[in-house]
């Protein structure tokens, strides 16, 4: 592998006018490098909870200390549970057992909601917004016990009070949170819920949200230069994506691999997906790209999760290549399918590198347990948005109905009070390593992709970078909210 490269315009010429991706901003952030930067934030990591803050709602960027705050209030109102009742937690997991190791599903309760002004100064915006956070806090707690008429009242009183267009970002969270709680009471009443899943607006979101802020950059280099020092030196290499979308990652590490010294590869990929139209239009796109770079490639469309692979020959892997394989978690819907059917299948595939970019977010347990965590991590990605986004950015409000709101809605609603019955890992790093795999740390040049990614955006002061036990973990704040690590079969190790 090459110890330093930048990227030309030449690799940027090879984009037609006439294509519908738009790789100029993702090539072009590509650099390695051997320099280490230094981080914007404590080695330490990241911590959920600090002082109580003082908060001025109209100020976007504290919108997250403000929910902190709020919430921590709400929860210790709450009566006390029994051991059977408690909220119950994943050591590994970012949680909020320190403001309420005895947070309960109980019976709801009345909540004083102007109780906390004189306490916190948040003027008159302030209490309107702490209001609107304790009625959704209320609802939250009369759906995890099945108070159905009570949480329906309250969802109708929300969507009242609350808009996605409002200039509070308060209020915008309040009224995604809304929307998502009443479709959650309405899959109670119905005892399923089956969303149909628009693909295209989901990528074309997701395009957005790549130029607007550093979280999708972030996972797509950080695992592109672990999946390049894999496999360094090999001539032959295969990579499976489990979730492909448009492939948007894969042209600049493709650009990389074409200018190695020892020459390129020849590279094989196994796209996954849901629509069997979109998977074959992403892989003439790939295939052209390559063909441009002068590149030996295969791809191979299959439209399935990878959970619901029965036989490996469907992924064509083939004896003697180097096997990479590429997850970015996201909460957007199920891509993988049952996680321990994943977990056998990733162990039998045997790859030289797994990348795994997490959010950091609960998926599973309890119902107040998934609205807490997603309360707070959703008002710290509201928090970046609207830190340097005007009110009225239409990129801001497609990002936030396209993708965000579909993320809050699969976490609280999708799948009613059972959710799938598939039991979902709460920390996918945690699994890995239970399974027989080993942790490749990320490196330094991988710390220097992140860095200069974390450059482009402003504010450059919100965003936080940390590299701790082998990871790094991208945030806003002191609230971390993408995790990227790589792990190795002990096989290929």
């Amino acid at each position: 592998m090459r110890a330093g490269f930048e990227v030309g315009q030449g690799a940027l010429d090879l984009i037609q006018p006439h294509e519908q991706w738009n790789y100029n901003n993702t090539l072009g952030a590509y650099v390695t490098t051997t320099t280490t930067p230094t981080t914007s934030s404590s080695a330490s990591g990241f911590s959920a909870y600090g002082s109580k803050p003082a908060v001025n709602l109209e100020r976007p960027n504290e919108l997250s200390e403000w929910v902190e705050h709020v919430t921590k209030t709400l929860i210790e109102d709450l009566p006390e549970s029994t051991p059977e009742e408690s909220f119950q937690t994943d050591a590994n997991m970012p949680t909020y057992a320190d403001v309420s190791p005895r947070m309960c599903e109980t019976r709801p309760r009345k909540m004083a909601r102007g109780d906390w002004s004189d306490e916190v100064r948040f003027g008159d915006q302030g209490n309107k917004g702490l209001s609107l956070i304790a009625v959704l806090f209320e609802c939250a707690v009369a759906i995890s016990v099945d108070n159905l008429g009570e949480a329906h009242r309250m969802v109708l009183e929300l969507t009242q009070m609350a808009s996605p267009y409002s200039p509070s970002c308060g209020e915008r969270v309040v009224a995604y949170f809304a929307k998502a709680m009443a479709s959650r009471v309405m899959n109670s009443w119905l005892g399923f819920c089956s969303p149909l899943t628009n693909h295209k607006l989901i990528h074309g979101g997701l395009q957005v949200f790549n130029n607007i802020s550093p979280f999708v950059k972030f996972a797509h280099f950080t695992s592109n230069q672990a999946i390049l020092e894999a496999f360094q030196r090999r001539d032959r290499v295969h990579i499976l994506d489990l979730d492909i979308m448009q492939g948007l990652q894969w042209p600049a590490l493709f650009h990389i691999l074409a200018t190695r010294i020892e020459g390129p590869p020849y590279v094989r990929m196994t796209g996954m997906g849901t629509s069997m139209e979109l998977l074959v239009e992403t892989g003439k796109q790939l295939s052209n790209f390559a063909k441009r770079l002068g590149m030996s490639f295969e791809f191979h469309p299959v439209a399935k999760k990878i959970g619901e692979v029965v036989d490996l020959s469907v992924l064509q892997i083939r004896r003697g290549d180097a096997i990479g394989i590429h997850w970015l978690q996201h909460s957007l819907y199920d891509a993988t399918g049952t996680d321990w059917k994943t977990m056998r299948l990733l162990q039998e595939l045997n790859p030289r590198i797994i990348t795994l970019v997490e959010q950091d977010i609960s998926h599973g347990g309890l119902f107040l347990d998934r609205f807490v965590s997603s309360l707070h991590y959703y008002s710290a990605i509201f928090d970046s948005l609207g830190a340097f986004l005007p009110i009225d950015d239409n990129n801001r409000h497609r990002v936030e109905h396209s993708l965000i709101h579909r993320e809050i809605n699969n976490i609280l609603a999708v799948g009613g009070p059972g959710r799938s019955g598939d039991d979902k890992f709460r920390v996918w790093r945690s699994e890995l390593g239970r399974n027989g795999f080993l942790q490749v740390p990320m490196s330094s040049n991988s710390l220097a992709q992140a860095q200069l990614i974390l450059n482009m955006f402003p504010p450059t002061h919100g965003y936080n970078l940390v590299q701790e036990d082998g990871t790094l973990r991208l945030g806003w704040k002191e609230t971390a909210l993408y995790t990227a690590s790589a792990w190795t079969c002990h096989v290929s190790r």
